[in-house]
This record gives structure tokens, C-alpha cells and sequence, in this order.
């Protein structure tokens, strides 16, 4: 079966399923590519007439609020125990370098750090679990939390979309070569976004800031 042939009999349901589950489970504090996941599907709702944009920012926000909940969960539960077993199990995500970096912004900015740490890997990973370690008031993650899935979600599917339905004629007519365009096209506007994200994060909010590991999070 052609390439596209396969993509146009991709059962919309679980491309929705999919990235629900991928964002949900990464926000929850799994290392998982919760970013290529939606942009890749961003690009093959564009060439997709059964896959729909509005659907699937949809799902993919609501993957990143109750991901992130579940990860507020299991850290208030768990603790700073949670932590050192997280970090035996990915040293590579949750090293103690990885901690201290995330725990500097979130002692520094608080609920900024959770609505800005959806734009970047390393807090989106942290941001769920690490704020319920720290005990941040859970209203005030969540509003960060809901604000900053919808706006990480919904643009990035909305920016990823729209590139692809300008490149369909490509797609069409070029093939390979089109979709090698495509895909070059999202992985751009994805790194434009995160850059502004950035920018507007206050400066420091990821290194330099001081070291407050024992401060209380202000409520």
C-alpha cells in the first residue's frame, strides 16, 4: 500500500487516543516525545480530511491538564522520596542536576514556572510532579496548569496545522521531497514558538537562580 494511501486510512479515534495518551503520560513525569507526537500528528491532520484540528488540540490539552494533575498527585503524595526513585530509574531526566535546575525555577517563580515549563522538555516532564513535592496550592497550579496546556496544545497543533495545508500541494505533487518539506516547515515554527515562550519566561528562570531548594513555595 503507497505511503499516503496508509495515512488517509488512519483511523482518526486513534490518532486522538494516541496523543492524548503520550502528552498525558509525559506531563505525568514519564519521559516520553510528547512534542514530535502532536506536531507529527498536526501535519497528518493537515493532509487527513477524517482528522480534525479543533479534535485533536482538544485532546491533546486535555492529555497535559490531567497528565499534569496526576503528576501534582503522585508528588504531594510521594514526596522527595518520589523524586531520588525517579531519578534511580531516569538519571538521565531526573538526575540531580535535572532536579536542581527545576527546582530553582519553581522556587523562583513559582506558578510562572508551570505555565512557561509547558513550552520547554525539561519542565514539562517536572512540572506536574515536582509542583506537589514543593506543596504549591493547587488552585494556583492548576489555573498554570490549564492556561499553559491550552496554549501549548491548541497553538502548537493550530501553527503545525496551518504550515501543512500550505505545503499539501506539495505533499501532492512532490511526494517524499513534499512531506521532507512538510515536516522541516513544523519542526521550524515548533522552535519559533518554544524561542518566544523562552523570551517571554523572566529571565533566569531556568539557571542562575539562586539556590532555594529549602524555601517554601509562596503562597
Amino acid at each position: 500500500m503507497h505511503i499516503q494511501e496508509w495515512l488517509e486510512n488512519v483511523p482518526a479515534v486513534s490518532v486522538y487516543v494516541l496523543v492524548g495518551v503520550v502528552i498525558g503520560l509525559e506531563s505525568l513525569g514519564i519521559p516520553l516525545p510528547g512534542e514530535i507526537v502532536l506536531v507529527s500528528a498536526a501535519l497528518l491532520a493537515a493532509g487527513h480530511e477524517g482528522i480534525n484540528p479543533w479534535i485533536l488540540g482538544a485532546c491533546a490539552s486535555a492529555g497535559a491538564v490531567v497528565g499534569d494533575s496526576i503528576g501534582y498527585a503522585i508528588g504531594r503524595k510521594g514526596g522527595r522520596p518520589l523524586l531520588a526513585w525517579l531519578g534511580g530509574k531516569f538519571p538521565k531526566h531526573f538526575g540531580e542536576s535535572q532536579i536542581g535546575t527545576a527546582e530553582r525555577s519553581f522556587q523562583k517563580w513559582g506558578v510562572w514556572a508551570v505555565f512557561f515549563g509547558r513550552f520547554v522538555a525539561l519542565l514539562r516532564i517536572f512540572a506536574g510532579p515536582l509542583a506537589g513535592v514543593l506543596h504549591m496550592p493547587y488552585w494556583k497550579f492548576l489555573i498554570a496548569n490549564v492556561l499553559g496546556g491550552i496554549v501549548w496544545a491548541g497553538g502548537t497543533t493550530a501553527v503545525v496545522y496551518s504550515v501543512g495545508i500550505v505545503a499539501e500541494d506539495w505533499l501532492k505533487r512532490f511526494s517524499y521531497l513534499g512531506l521532507a518539506a512538510a515536516v522541516l516547515l513544523g519542526v521550524t515554527s515548533m522552535l519559533v514558538l518554544k524561542s518566544r515562550a523562552r523570551k517571554a519566561t523572566p529571565q533566569g528562570a531556568l539557571v542562575g537562580a539562586p539556590d532555594a531548594a529549602t524555601l517554601p513555595v509562596a503562597d
